[in-house]
C-alpha cells in the first residue's frame, strides 16, 4: 500500500496528551481524576482558606527570657533596647547592693542592677552574670545582669496567671515569669518616690 493510498485524519494533539498523561499516572500508580472531581476538591480547598481568614488569632505576649539565680525571668519586648556582655561592667563605689555597676551603652552610661539581690535569689559571684539586658522605661534605661539569655518567646495571654506579690506581671504555668519594670528599677519612679 502506498502512502498516498492511506487517508491521514486530523489528530487533536490536546486529546493526544491528556490519553498520554493519563496513561503516565496509571503506570505510576495515581489515580485519573475527572475534571468535574477536580472542581470539587479545589472549590473544598477554596473554602478552607476562605474559613481560615476568619480564625480567631490568640493574643500573645512577646517577651525576652533569661535566667538568674537559677529562675527563669522575662521582660516583655518592647521595653528590651539590646543585650550587650557584662564585660566592662564599672563598679559604683556607695552605690547600693543591688547595683552592680555601669556600662556604657550606645554612647550613655547604664546602672546594671542584680535581680538576685532584689528579689533575694540565691546566686553565685559576678562571673555567673555574663549578660546584661538593657531595657528602657519611660526614657530611663537601666539594665539587668543575667546568666543567659534564652531569647523572645510569645506566651498565650490565655495562658497567663497572676503571680507572687513583688515585681511581677504575669506567671506561665512552666514558672517563667515576667518582670514588671515600672516597679522593679526604674530610676525615674525611685526619685519620684
Amino acid at each position: 500500500m502506498a502512502i498516498e493510498d492511506r487517508k491521514l485524519l486530523p489528530v487533536d494533539f490536546d486529546e493526544l496528551k491528556a490519553s498520554l498523561d493519563a496513561a503516565q499516572m496509571l503506570l505510576e500508580g495515581a489515580t485519573v481524576v475527572s475534571a468535574h472531581r477536580r472542581r470539587e476538591v479545589l472549590h473544598q480547598r477554596a473554602v478552607a482558606l476562605a474559613n481560615s481568614r476568619h480564625e480567631v488569632r490568640q493574643e500573645v505576649v512577646t517577651v525576652l527570657a533569661f535566667q538568674v539565680g537559677g529562675e527563669r525571668y522575662a521582660v516583655k519586648i518592647d521595653f528590651v533596647d539590646h543585650v550587650l556582655e557584662s564585660r566592662g561592667m564599672c563598679s559604683l563605689p556607695g552605690a547600693p547592693r543591688h547595683v552592680l555597676g555601669a556600662l556604657l551603652s550606645r554612647s550613655r552610661i547604664v546602672p546594671v542592677l542584680d535581680l538576685r539581690q532584689l528579689l533575694g535569689l540565691e546566686g553565685g559571684g559576678m562571673s555567673d552574670l555574663s549578660k546584661v539586658v538593657v531595657v528602657e522605661v519611660e526614657d530611663e534605661a537601666f539594665g539587668l545582669a543575667a546568666e543567659v539569655v534564652d531569647g523572645r518567646l510569645e506566651l498565650p495571654r490565655a495562658e497567663l496567671s497572676q503571680p507572687p506579690p513583688g515585681p511581677f506581671l504575669f506567671l506561665t504555668p512552666d514558672r517563667l515569669t515576667v518582670l514588671d519594670l515600672t516597679q522593679l528599677g526604674n530610676p525615674a519612679a525611685a526619685r519620684r518616690g
